[in-house]
């Protein structure tokens, strides 16, 4: 059995999704599923699973060992608003929930995969090196970046990074992050922007190495991600922290235009400036870097920023049925 926190939101379900297409249905899905209004349930409404529990009952059941035969945890709830302004709430549900998960599966021997986030790189002006030494050194510039960095730093002297993978996600797209809101990816903001304007707005840069719209990102199409992650579960002895991103910065003028041609259209691209508010705390590029994965064994390629917004734009944002399906697969 393996139990996916989080397994209703954005990356949790698309794992369900993955797992589901390698034939595993033994599933409990932990996550609470909010208002109807979101829209969340329905992320899971094409995939199977045995048991659907509230995100307050798993400790307990886990303290009582009333869950049997859990052979992972995949631990992917959390709060990921990186403007939450209660750091109490970020601070239990991202940091101590995540231990009590932790100390359970090294306490019965189960396979742990947790998310951790880029969040933790701060301003970037460390570096993106996902080397367990340089933790201490980060500085998140926001509750949620430095509660995910509480547990990276806590599993570290715990040493239950010897045996478990955290994952530091970069900007992750693709389908069933629809209940997201605000903290949705650019590419699907810019899909219903386009859609609703015929033109996309971008921020200018009050850099001048950057011209307008060629701040940088390390975009990963979500389906890459639980590829990594089904790998992990499969290769057990990795462990560790990981770069979770494709190791190539891509600008938002790039996302912008392979939005547009995945529509169809000519881009139609607007600068606009960039508020006071955010200009000091704004990053200019992200990146990923990966040779640990690679070095780990992960040998895949990752899909491109314009072969995965086609897909997800044509496949899912454009159809009837924009959520993950386990009945169907995508064409590529």
């Amino acid at each position: 059995m393996i139990i996916i926190t989080g397994g209703a939101g954005f990356i949790g379900s698309a794992m369900l999704w993955e797992l589901n297409r390698n034939g595993e249905e033994r599933i409990i899905v932990v996550d609470d599923l909010g208002s109807t209004t979101t829209g969340k349930w329905r992320n899971l409404s094409g995939l199977h699973f045995t048991d659907l529990i509230p995100i307050d009952l798993l400790p307990d059941l886990l303290d009582r060992n009333a869950l049997k035969d859990i052979s992972a945890i995949i631990h992917m709830g959390a709060n990921s608003s990186t403007t939450e302004t209660d750091a109490d709430h970020l601070l239990n549900n991202n940091f101590g929930y995540s231990k009590k998960i932790a100390s359970f599966c090294m306490a019965h021997d189960v396979r742990l995969l947790y998310a951790s986030s880029a969040a933790t790189y701060g301003d970037g002006s460390n570096g993106y090196d996902d080397s367990i030494q340089g933790v201490e050194g980060l500085r998140p510039l926001n509750m949620y970046g430095y509660s995910k960095q509480l547990f990276d730093c806590w599993a570290i002297k715990q040493k239950i990074l010897d045996k478990a993978a955290g994952l530091k996600f970069f900007n992750v797209y693709g389908p069933n992050e629809y209940h997201k809101g605000d903290m949705s990816s650019v590419v699907y903001k810019a899909f219903n922007q386009i859609g609703e304007k015929g033109s996309l707005n971008l921020f200018t840069s009050h850099r001048p190495e950057y011209r307008d719209g060629e701040q940088l990102r390390d975009f990963i199409y979500v389906r890459d991600c639980t590829r990594i992650m089904a790998w992990m579960l499969e290769n057990p002895s990795v462990a560790g922290l990981f770069n979770v991103g494709t190791g190539t910065a891509r600008s938002f003028k790039d996302l912008a235009k392979a939005t547009f041609s995945a529509l169809g259209r000519e881009p139609v691209i607007n600068y606009i400036p960039m508020p006071e508010s955010l200009r000091d705390k704004y990053q200019y590029y992200t990146c990923a870097e990966i040779a640990k994965l690679r070095a780990a064994g992960f040998s895949e390629a990752f899909t491109s920023l314009e072969d995965g917004i086609k897909e997800y734009v044509q496949q899912y944002l454009s159809s009837s049925n924009p959520y993950l399906d386990s009945r169907k697969s995508p064409i590529s």
